[in-house]
């Protein structure tokens, strides 16, 4: 067991001195070094670099796993292990390009996609595709090309058969059904790229033929029942949402609701069919947090009290099911942190056991889908530590490790994190992470690090490269979750419409004068940076609160609203420009004096603090004219102004060697203007 274990550290060249330790011995710090008087500080390729180990998974019957991890050519391949022997097999592995995603079809079969990390958005012409293989590396098959073209089919040499073409992508769904097919959409007009509507075919992985399902109109997404049957299908039209259900009693398609899909009150999401068949959805159903339902598809209508609900945050996580016994198993959920519910005894116990072996880290726990094995899949991490998998039996209470996520990081080296809640000016109270350097506490210099989106959640408790990175040389980071941010409730979410350098703008200098107060930030060396809308937040922060921060790091980030409406080049979405941006961010005519007020590119010239601005030149979300038509406005009036434009990268960086140049760009502007402790 010991000698396979490192015959596959050594061949796949995978996390040396993981494979076989100890639990303890996986998370123990590294080796002290000879003492210096200045320790070198961690390498910024150490923070950026890919992950060695980005997934494993279970096959469904718990015998065996399959993961992703990086080749010494540093290229990311798919390898299978059986559990039992833990006899690893390597079954895709390319020289020119890196499996992205893989999925099993069942027990002895994968699919997976391909990616190529060497190459920018700007430099890669090739789609996913979607391949596979069974578990011992045979049988392998193209079903979707990444490319159009027709091929012949190495078992049908007398007739040419042409694969799916390459705007077709695997559809993750549940479900008990043993077989070899898998669902995969396919986008109805891809030469459309501002509105996606999906077709779905079921795909037999081993002969490639597919089949078209039936579909209520033009999807955007399906739910597919326990027994591998397409049983919901969501449509929209006009800034509505409309839900079908496929009713086994007459195999048709009837509505079951029509509802604006902005609205928290009459909206629902649905999720997936439970194993007893009922319908599980999210919705807030008058209350200010999403919660898990069930929805009665008899009197279509959702039942009043939730299954699953947290309070203070809208619901995010996975439902474990005993499909045997037709009952929840146990309930994954994230708050300030993921956690687990076992509401089944005996994994409450193996839970328990875990973090008693593991104290002080997050410990997430993954059975398989099918049978009672003996072995769970264990998931460790913490604020300080970027991930340890590992395998963990049960029965003789011993862990076999795989891998670590991030090797090169040395936890004892990372800053703590912690949620932080500080009330805005307007009394609404606001969610923040902070990042504090290790050792340090008071009067530091520090980042106000915005997320971008913004209707989204920003972060978690968990190892974060960017603020882990600013932390390790010397600055405390806060990241609020300014209002318009999601996973805290809609009263936050909604505070947040039309509210783009106003009020959402208050939230980050409202944190930052927080931090101040507590004592964490030293109140002259304040900076504020981000990408994307944290981009725009960052020229708005310096525009609006030039005594506060003394400076801005903004990269990707839109300058001009009226841009965001009127530029050719763009991946925007015409229904989000027609019934997303006017609700949410303003309407270009009824709003158009608020809009022109909040266009950091209106204001240019009130922003004397020293800049660094980083763009993509083949970004199609914020395209870079964005960055130029600013940086022209800007520069005329303040010479303290960086520019730097990375040609082949889109909307946020992809390559280690622009990660590393921006973020040395980063360290060293900072340190010329608010320093470090």
């Amino acid at each position: 067991m010991q000698n396979s274990l490192v015959k596959m550290a050594g061949a796949l060249a995978v996390l040396a001195g993981v494979w076989g330790a100890s639990p303890s011995a996986a998370l123990a710090q590294q080796p002290q070094q000879p003492q210096q008087l200045q320790p070198p500080l961690p390498s910024v390729e150490s923070f950026f670099q890919q992950p060695k180990l980005s997934r494993v998974k279970f096959s469904p019957d718990g015998r065996s796993i399959a993961l992703l991890l990086s080749a010494k050519d540093g290229r990311m391949m798919l390898a299978t292990m059986d559990v039992a022997t833990l006899t690893p097999k390597i079954v895709a592995h390319f020289a020119d390009t890196d499996v992205a995603g893989f999925h099993w079809v069942n027990n002895q079969r994968l699919v997976y996609d391909l990616s190529d990390r060497q190459l920018a958005v700007g430099e890669n012409y090739l789609a996913p595709g979607l391949f596979a293989v069974n578990k011992d590396g045979s049988d392998v098959r193209t079903l979707v090309d990444r490319s159009t073209k027709f091929v012949l089919q190495p078992r049908s040499s007398h007739m040419i058969v042409r694969i799916l073409p390459w705007y077709t992508y695997f559809l993750d769904v549940i479900s008990t059904a043993d077989t070899d097919d898998v669902f995969v959409v396919q986008e109805n007009d891809p030469e459309n790229s501002s509105y996606k509507t999906f077709s779905l075919l079921r795909l037999n992985t081993v002969t490639g033929r597919s089949e078209g399902v039936q579909s209520p109109g033009n999807v955007v997404a399906w739910v597919v029942d326990n027994n591998g049957v397409p049983r919901i299908a969501t449509t929209q039209d006009k800034g509505n949402s409309i839900v079908h259900y496929k009713d086994p009693k007459d195999d048709k398609w009837r509505k079951l609701a029509e509802f604006p899909t902005l609205s928290a009150t009459a909206s629902f999401q649905p999720m997936q069919f439970g194993p007893d068949g009922s319908l599980l959805v999210m919705a807030n159903n008058g209350r200010d947090t999403s919660a898990v339902y069930r929805y009665d598809l008899e009197k279509n209508k959702i039942e009043a009290e939730p299954i699953v609900s947290l309070k203070g945050y809208d619901f995010s996580g996975h439902i474990f099911f005993d499909r045997e016994a037709k009952k929840i198993l146990g309930i994954r959920y994230e708050m300030d942190m993921q956690s687990t519910n076992w509401l089944d005894t005996r994994m409450q116990q193996i839970q328990q056991k875990i973090d008693a072996h593991l104290p002080g880290m997050l410990n997430l726990v993954t059975v398989a889908e099918q049978g009672k094995s003996d072995t769970v899949l264990v998931y460790t991490y913490s604020d300080i530590f970027p991930g340890l998998w590992q395998l963990y039996n049960t029965a003789s209470d011993k862990f076999t490790p795989i891998g670590k996520t991030m090797p090169d990081i040395d936890p004892a080296k990372m800053g703590t994190k912690d949620m932080v809640r500080y009330t805005a000016r307007d009394g609404l109270e606001i969610p923040a992470y902070l990042t504090l350097p290790k050792g340090k506490k008071k009067n530091l210099p520090m980042v106000v690090l915005v997320h971008g989106g913004p209707y989204v959640r920003g972060g978690e408790w968990r190892w974060d490269a960017q603020a882990q990175f600013l932390a390790s040389r010397g600055y405390a980071v806060l990241e609020p979750e300014y209002r318009g941010s999601t996973g805290f409730g809609n009263k936050l979410f909604q505070a947040g419409w039309k509210q783009w350098g106003l009020a959402m703008q208050d939230d980050l200098a409202d944190g930052a004068k927080w931090a101040i107060q507590q004592g964490y930030a030293d109140p002259k060396r304040v900076c504020i940076a981000g990408a994307s809308y944290g981009g725009y937040a960052t020229l708005m922060g310096l525009i609006k609160d030039p005594a506060l921060f003394r400076c801005g790091v903004n990269w990707i980030g839109v300058t001009d609203i009226k841009l965001m409406y009127t530029v050719a080049w763009s991946d925007t979405s015409d229904k989000w420009l027609q019934y997303g941006m006017p609700v949410l961010v303003g309407d270009p005519d009824k709003d158009a004096a608020q809009l022109k007020a909040t266009s950091p590119v209106e204001n240019a010239a009130k922003i004397t603090q020293p800049l660094l601005l980083a763009y993509g030149g083949s970004d199609r979300r914020v395209p870079i004219v964005h960055g130029t038509t600013f940086y022209k406005a800007v520069h005329a009036t303040n010479p303290k102004v960086e520019w730097v434009e990375y040609p082949e990268e889109g909307h946020g960086w992809k390559l280690l060697k622009t990660k590393v140049d921006f973020w040395t760009r980063v360290e060293k502007f900072l340190d010329q203007n608010i320093g470090k402790n």
